[in-house]
């Protein structure tokens, strides 16, 4: 018997992802296709959009084939902050700048200390950060003049691929949300962002809510995707938004974390969530609801970098993690004293510091490979508690952190995050919860009985804190922060030297 389904797509930066969910919440097939990012300069972080819609292109395909017939509709997820100066049939006029590109840092420190960044972070909701639209379009204004006055339109990796379907510029609230150039009150452009950035709000894309949808594809298109003209494609939310979403993290004192390549922890509420110290992100998911949080570099980039560097494996496979957690297990909690700071692509939240680096710190002969690689590990996790109580001290008491990505497979990962949070960890949604967040959006449009019967869906896992490890965490994590005021001038010296 045939199921309907939707396909939720997740635009990631290392690849993009196809989940079919049925109507039941079952997952009936997923597709995956990597792509790599382009480093042309020190700082720089570039992709081909292209490469990407091709991608988008093989996951519908296989899906359809796997299945053997067409999904009701589409639901997109998407990173945020990328930005593609095209002209006005939507053809690229240069590499898409991804979230990752630290070009403009010196202007989003710059603006930071300014008078008018408080200003427009309340505006926007966006922390100030080189990672965000707003502070590449002043960049490329003063870098490249020529480039910026040829582009007629500056659009994020979603609305390319929104456009290559439909030949419309539109953008959905939530990526708008994440420009830095968005009134996140007003659900418009913001006239003050956009004379900061120098532009007008006719060089960016039609605003429309997160459950827009089109349905007329045009019969070329519908051809190559292998489905009907009519099928309904929503527009989504960014990949942050609808992890929430697909996590069942909606509601107070429940927290979503996510571990990828990077990591964010995220709430939702009806108002934003400010702290400009500390710059917690306010991005919308529909109209009426604001995910609000922080995110870290250094998230799953750290550990395969670990792997890589220090266990020589350039080709990761399961088995390799399974190695390295096995490895783990051995050294008890608190690695014996050894600190690992995590921040070897710089730091978003709560530092925002483009400028740091990683670190180990209180090595001592006894120290074992074995110890260097748990001290990593609980690196990362102690960065994500630092946003976890950030997020915590500007908004109410979190209780129960809902969590997703590649990590939630491992056991001993997941118990030292519980550990150091000290917080009930659950497991909602084992498959990718960007792409099946964008297929509850849908739901909740199309088959609302469906969505709210999902909502009700027992967990999986449950991960509780080990109370002794917690208590020592709480102790380590006071030095850990510490450390990072320590060194964080002598790590600027040395990053101004180019070293």
């Amino acid at each position: 018997m045939m199921q309907e389904y939707i396909l939720g797509i997740d635009i990631g930066t290392g690849s993009t992802k196809a989940v079919a969910v049925a109507l039941t919440g079952q997952a009936l097939g997923v597709s995956q296709q990597h792509y790599g990012i382009d480093i042309p300069e020190p700082g720089y972080s570039e992709q081909n959009p292209l490469i990407i819609w091709d991608a988008f292109v093989q996951c519908v395909q296989e899906i359809v084939v796997k299945i053997g017939y067409a999904p009701q509709a589409f639901s997109f997820s998407s990173a945020m902050h990328s930005i593609i100066p095209v002209d006005k049939t939507g053809t690229p006029l240069a590499p898409m700048i991804t979230w990752a590109d630290a070009r403009a840092e010196n202007i989003a420190q710059d603006l930071r200390n300014s008078p008018k960044g408080e200003e427009i972070y309340r505006i926007t909701g966006t922390p100030i950060h080189a990672m965000s639209p707003l502070c590449k379009l002043i960049w490329l204004k003063a870098n490249n003049s020529g480039l910026f006055a040829q582009a007629d339109m500056f659009i994020s990796i979603k609305e390319f691929i929104w456009f290559k379907l439909f030949n419309d510029f539109q953008i959905d609230y939530s990526i708008a949300s994440a420009t830095g150039l968005f009134d996140i009150l007003k659900l418009q452009w913001s006239n003050e962002a956009c004379q900061l950035a120098g532009i007008t709000a006719d060089r960016l894309s039609e605003p429309v809510n997160t459950t827009y949808y089109k349905d007329n594809l045009d019969a070329a298109t519908a051809n190559l995707l292998g489905i009907p003209a009519d099928t309904k494609f929503i527009i989504g939310a960014s990949d942050g938004c609808c992890a929430n979403l697909g996590s069942h993290t909606i509601g107070p004192g429940v927290a979503a974390l996510t571990i990828g390549t990077s990591g964010a922890v995220r709430i939702t509420s009806p108002v934003p969530v400010y702290n400009y110290q500390g710059m917690t992100f306010n991005y919308l998911l529909n109209q009426n609801t604001y995910v609000c949080g922080g995110a870290v570099n250094n998230g799953g980039i750290a550990i395969n970098w670990l792997l890589k560097n220090f266990l020589q494996k350039n080709n990761l496979t399961g088995a390799d993690y399974d190695a390295l957690f096995n490895t783990i297990e051995t050294v008890p909690a608190g690695s014996d004293g050894l600190l690992f700071l995590p921040y070897l692509y710089g730091e978003r939240a709560p530092l925002w510091d483009t400028k740091t680096s990683g670190a180990y710190f209180n090595i001592k002969p006894g120290h074992t490979q074995a110890h260097f690689l748990r001290a990593a590990l609980e690196g990362v996790c102690f960065a994500l508690y630092d946003v976890l109580k950030t997020v915590e001290d500007a908004s109410v008491a979190i209780t129960q952190v809902n969590i997703s990505g590649g990590f939630v497979g491992s056991g001993t990962w997941t118990q030292v995050l519980a550990d150091i949070t000290g917080k009930k960890l659950v497991v909602l949604q084992p498959e990718d919860a960007s792409a099946v967040g964008a297929v509850y959006l849908a739901m909740q449009i199309m088959h609302p009985e469906s969505y709210d019967a999902l909502t009700h869906v027992n967990s999986e896992t449950i991960i509780r804190p080990k109370q002794q490890n917690h208590e020592l965490y709480n102790k380590t994590f006071v030095i850990f922060k510490k450390l990072y005021l320590d060194l964080k001038d002598t790590m600027h010296l040395v990053n101004n030297l180019g070293i």
